[in-house]
């Protein structure tokens, strides 16, 4: 295995997704498919070194609230400035949490969430520490 290809994400209301993933979080779209024998969207994001998907479907069933239950708790990414990033969600009125700092490796990060409730991660990645070991496990 060479690393994650994409991350699949099924969406409530895939133009507020959309809207949200590309303009709020800036991730270019790559691909963009209205699939009719589904009645489907499908959109692939550039994500950097991986892809975000978002996909739409015809009322799709809510996925239970249980954060510590087994399966994917959330996805996280990458900052250079977590202040920055904050304070630029807080402008567009995205409501993030009280920062933190992982105990095992010094990083700071904090929590939002898509419009789906979808957890979201800011992980602090400063150029300045890219000479740090790195650490087995994470922050959340």
């Amino acid at each position: 295995m060479r690393g994650i290809h994409h991350i699949a994400i099924i969406c409530s209301d895939y133009q507020r997704s959309r809207r949200f993933y590309c303009e709020t979080l800036g991730f270019p779209v790559l691909h963009e498919v209205f699939r009719a024998e589904r009645s489907s969207w499908k959109c692939d994001l550039d994500a950097g070194n991986a892809r975000l998907e978002l996909f739409s479907f015809p009322a799709p069933a809510p996925r239970p609230s249980r954060p510590e239950a087994c399966g994917l708790r959330h996805l996280a990414f990458a900052t250079a400035d977590l202040d920055e990033e904050i304070a630029r969600l807080s402008r567009l009125g995205i409501d993030v949490e009280p920062v933190r700092t992982d105990p095992y490796t010094g990083r700071r990060f904090t929590f939002f969430a898509d419009p789906d409730g979808l957890p979201l991660e800011l992980y602090e990645d400063r150029p300045e520490a890219s000479g740090e070991a790195r650490e087995i496990g994470s922050a959340g």
